[in-house]
């Protein structure tokens, strides 16, 4: 009695669905080396089942030669076909990006003058508005990061300069024998009188 014909789709039951995966694995495995004996041909073969075990098979040599060979043809396939050859989603953003070169290029074009008022188009004017805003609000967040790191920097050179003024008028203390914090008058040893106002020396 003939078999029915088997319905292509998933097998719900996983008894069933691991039984048949062992069969048709088998099965398949048989006449792929079964082709390469009665053609003399190279065949590789790799299979993953449900739970991500793998099964592999090279009929000629190893599988890493077949996948290097494999690698190398499609390789030469695509240099010699061009862009024909590239795959659908690249020629699409290589377009993208070439119509966005035009068009920034012809922004450029229009913002040092070298373009008339119809050079381009409204939609293009107003994409173009938008990108000048957004430059513009980086090379102002890019100032302003520089400024403030300029400021800091100001404030830390102060920050040392005060502790070496400090420093220098501890020692100029020490070496006069003067320490008043109100007024006080001396010579420091070079012919020069010296006052000391409200910690500020005063020559």
């Amino acid at each position: 009695m003939p078999r029915g014909k088997v319905q292509l789709r998933r097998i719900q039951n996983p008894v069933h669905r691991q039984v048949t995966f062992c069969k048709r694995r088998a099965g398949l495995l048989k006449k792929a080396k079964e082709l390469s004996v009665l053609c003399d041909a190279d065949i590789g073969i790799i299979i993953y089942s449900a739970q991500g075990k793998l099964f592999e098979l090279a009929t000629n040599g190893a599988m890493q030669d077949l996948i290097q060979r494999y690698t190398g043809t499609r390789g030469e396939f695509q240099v010699e076909g061009g862009e024909a050859s590239q795959p659908q989603e690249m020629q699409h953003e290589i377009s993208m990006l070439k119509d966005e070169i035009d068009f920034l290029q012809k922004g450029l074009r229009y913002m040092f003058g070298q373009g008339t008022v119809g050079h381009m188009t409204l939609d293009e004017l107003q994409t173009l508005e938008r990108h000048l805003e957004i430059w513009m609000y980086h090379i102002r967040s890019t100032k302003m990061h520089i400024m403030f790191q300029e400021i800091q920097s100001l404030k830390n050179k102060e920050g040392i300069l005060k502790t070496a003024n400090e420093i220098l008028q501890e020692k100029i203390i020490k070496q006069n024998g003067f320490f008043d914090e109100g007024s006080t008058t001396g010579d420091i040893g070079y012919g020069y009188p010296l006052t000391i106002q409200n910690g500020i020396f005063n020559f």
